[in-house]
């Protein structure tokens, strides 16, 4: 049971990462209304593939909540289950008012759909987890009252994307999903980081600038988040002109262009601090190489005119790294505190 413990965590891990890559690909792809509404799809729990399932039928089954598009202008929801008649019968709708979008697109539809069933799927272990924590409640209470946490982390980040689409991908909301999905990387981390051990570490230096590093990429996350807005509206106003998407940008472009070189500066000290003290944090070298390839994929962004992935493979890695940085903190308090650990 205990491995099936760590092994269900390590997975959750994975799968909530491919939950933030699928979510770039929807921002890359101009797919978050893709689904009008939440958590089914157009009122259904398999999609429609093309757009005459949307068009009114006469004498066709409806359940309750699928939805018609009515004269390219409304989306309308039955209001039960009923048969329709020859002629549409509006006291059988109700006019869908949470948002005016009204646009069905296949490909949208159905990257928004997978992204949503890769969600559904990591709550999966997650949950299972959850209940094997809870039979370990008597001798390892931090890893219960954490799992139980990472459930309810979950559930809450559901309703953010309820409330992402209902306000038709408000900036600071999906600011906030992109923030909620590090935290959950960070509870899962820290069950994860319960099954290692390691030797005594004590140098505050070194504590101070890896929390220092973490915030500094959490800075960086929510700047690029709120850039990739900027970008989204530009995308509305002149469409996919990619060489005039980041012309007249705000200046929270460029701090989060300079916060780079800081948070490069101080991830080499630390680098260089692990190297000299023989600390043991290995994760390191990933993380100056990840800076580096993100770097990378910024300046293709900016002079080449926002290259096929480049957006996604920026968003992505900076979670990464985010992932590698918090599990070396803990890892760090882990040494120098008395915890009872799961053996395997």
């Amino acid at each position: 049971m205990n491995k099936l413990f760590n092994r269900l965590t390590k997975t959750s891990l994975v799968l909530i990462y491919l939950v933030i890559i699928a979510g770039a690909i929807v921002r890359m792809t101009g797919s978050g209304m893709g689904c009008p509404d939440w958590p089914k799809c157009f009122g259904y729990l398999i999609p429609p593939t093309q757009e005459s399932e949307l068009l009114f039928t006469p004498f066709h089954d409806y359940s309750k909540d699928e939805m018609i598009i009515l004269n390219s202008e409304n989306l309308y929801t039955a209001t039960k289950d009923f048969k329709s008649n020859e002629l549409i019968n509006l006291s059988n709708w109700s006019l869908y008012e949470k948002h005016d979008y009204v646009v069905y697109d296949p490909v949208h539809t159905w990257i928004e759909y997978i992204n949503r069933l890769i969600g559904a799927l990591a709550g999966i272990p997650i949950l299972i987890f959850t209940l094997i924590s809870i039979y370990y409640w008597k001798d390892y209470k931090y890893l219960t009252i954490i799992s139980i946490l990472t459930v309810l982390g979950m559930a809450f980040q559901a309703w953010l994307g309820k409330t992402v689409v209902d306000s038709n991908l408000s900036p600071y909301k999906i600011t906030i999903h992109m923030l909620m999905a590090l935290v959950i990387v960070g509870l899962i981390l820290s069950l994860i980081v319960q099954t290692k051990r390691g030797d005594f570490i004590n140098n505050k230096l070194f504590k101070n600038l890896i929390i220092f590093s973490i915030l500094l990429t959490l800075i960086q996350v929510v700047l690029g988040t709120q850039v990739r807005e900027f970008v989204d509206e530009k995308i509305k106003s002149i469409g996919y002109d990619k060489a005039n998407w980041l012309t007249d940008v705000p200046i929270k472009f460029y701090i989060h262009r300079t916060f780079s070189i800081i948070v490069l500066l101080v991830n080499f000290y630390l680098f260089y601090l692990n190297k000299k003290l023989r600390l043991g944090f290995n994760k390191l070298s990933y993380v100056i190489i990840l800076i580096g390839i993100e770097i990378l994929t910024g300046i293709l962004m900016y002079y080449f005119d926002f290259p096929v992935l480049s957006q996604p493979t920026h968003l992505v890695i900076a979670t990464i790294i985010f992932g590698l940085q918090f599990y070396i903190l803990l890892e760090y308090l882990l040494r120098n505190k008395s915890i009872k650990q799961i053996e395997l």
